[in-house]
């Protein structure tokens, strides 16, 4: 097992992008396609996650320091390729100057976050018709 986090570009990458975010959000979890692709696509910083060259998590960041559409495909759970995606994107983040992110977490994935420095700020609501909380982490 070789995991690489490397900068993506929605351009280039789209289909890879597309591919696992379509497995994870539009079809594990019934996220209905018309909530899944928005205007930031294109003026996001994307992130791809790769395990001996193939395409198996991703996520993005947005100028604000908003983190979203993490995703890993089901058959790469487990091998800390999640972990490994979100401390590439708070590095980067930090090297673009930012002093916090954010970012609108499952709430079964909170204790996730919560190990890699985040916090929770506020009170659960829906998004898509999945209870979400947002955190924050500051560096």
């Amino acid at each position: 097992m070789s995991l690489i986090v490397r900068l993506a570009d929605w351009d280039t990458d789209r289909n890879s992008i597309r591919n696992i975010r379509e497995q994870v959000f539009i079809q594990e979890q019934k996220v209905p396609a018309e909530l899944e692709w928005d205007s930031l696509e294109t003026s996001a910083q994307h992130f791809l996650v790769l395990n001996e060259g193939e395409a198996i998590g991703t996520g993005r960041i947005t100028s604000s320091g908003k983190i979203g559409r993490m995703a890993v495909k089901k058959s790469a759970r487990g091998i800390g390729a999640g972990q490994l995606l979100l401390e590439n994107i708070c590095g980067y983040a930090h090297s673009q100057g930012l002093t916090k992110v954010y970012l609108n977490a499952q709430c079964r994935a909170c204790n996730f976050y919560q190990k890699l420095g985040f916090v929770s700020v506020g009170a659960v609501f829906d998004e898509a018709n999945i209870p979400h909380v947002r955190m924050e982490r500051c560096f």
